[in-house]
């Protein structure tokens, strides 16, 4: 039997969003695309082909054009965003905005959300998502609680419970209650459009968010590439992208 007989079927093409910043590696020192390889590492560890999209011009029709290639979409973690497109002045602690990247995430969202395209949100992903349907966030939690605990600093990640909302799709992945690696100053304030709560934690900020329905849309504050021992929502995304690439074929 020939090698390529003994091959798996090869899993969904899975989009990840990355930075485009500068980066230092050899000789270079140049902007590059990148992103931590824990995301890209989730995603084959559950079966997916992982593949990158640094921001580029977000006209609908590149968009579009992106998402005919990947039949499932991360949005991942990275700075924050631009407060004026939730109608709000910039924090004193909010950080310099990547304008290029919201407008890109965004088109990328908006053209998923139309054709049914499964999405995860990571951080700033739910950020992006609660924006995109017309919500607001906290600029910095600790004008809110009065203490840093999300973010310790440094890189460093806050492990913490979260209580899952029952009925909701998190709650058929997780469970009830799950420890979390959390690392952000910012949170969800108002709720986007349609958009449902499915975790908080035990400040009661929110920690995860989903759209209810058929489609595959959640998004989650915390960081599940921090604890690739668990690998639940990199599994859900990539069954999700597997279904919605087959039902593609059947059309």
């Amino acid at each position: 039997m020939r090698g390529s007989e003994l091959r798996e079927p090869a899993g969904p093409v899975v989009g990840l969003t990355s930075y485009l910043d500068r980066a230092q590696f050899g000789v270079w020192d140049v902007p590059a695309g990148l992103l931590p390889a824990t995301y890209l590492e989730g995603v084959t560890a559950a079966g997916g082909i992982a593949v990158l999209l640094p921001p580029q011009p977000a006209t609908p029709e590149i968009a579009a054009r992106v998402l005919d290639g990947v039949s499932g979409l991360v949005i991942t973690g990275g700075r924050d965003l631009d407060p004026a497109g939730y109608g709000q002045p910039a924090h004193a602690e909010t950080d310099q905005p990547d304008t290029t990247r919201d407008a890109w995430e965004f088109a990328l969202l908006a053209e998923a959300l139309r054709r049914g395209v499964p999405v995860l949100g990571i951080c700033r992903g739910a950020q992006v998502l609660n924006v995109a349907l017309g919500g607001t966030l906290h600029q910095h939690l600790p004008d809110v609680l009065g203490s840093c605990g999300h973010r310790a600093g440094d890189g460093v990640f806050t492990p913490m419970p979260a209580r899952i909302v029952a009925g909701t799709r998190l709650a058929g992945l997780l469970g009830e209650t799950c420890q979390v690696q959390c690392y952000h100053h910012q949170a969800i304030a108002e709720l986007g459009d349609e958009l449902v709560v499915s975790a908080r934690d035990d400040d009661g900020v929110i920690e995860a968010i989903e759209l209810p329905g058929q489609d595959f849309v959640l998004a989650v504050q915390w960081h599940p590439e921090a604890s690739l021992a668990d690998l639940r929502l990199f599994t859900a995304i990539v069954d999700a992208a597997r279904s919605y690439a087959a039902a593609q074929v059947s059309r």
